[in-house]
């Protein structure tokens, strides 16, 4: 089986916008700096099994307590 370059470009473009929206996602309830988070997955995008883990621990982080969430 042959893998054109521009098919690999396109899935890895594609990889590389959804791990930036998910990342922003869960870096929002998972981490005080969501557009870092959001940053740092669009750099794992590039190697797909670490897109992968890096997603996993993201989901598998407790979510950030804030105190504007907090109500007394």
């Amino acid at each position: 089986m042959n893998i054109n370059a521009t098919f690999l470009g396109q899935v890895v473009f594609f990889l590389a916008i959804v791990m930036v929206i998910f990342g922003y996602i869960l870096g929002k309830r998972k981490t005080e700096t969501p557009k870092l988070t959001a940053f740092v997955g669009f750099l794992t995008a590039f190697v797909p099994p670490l897109a992968i883990i890096f997603l996993m621990v993201l989901v598998l982080k407790s979510d950030v307590r804030r105190d504007k969430d907090i109500s007394v």
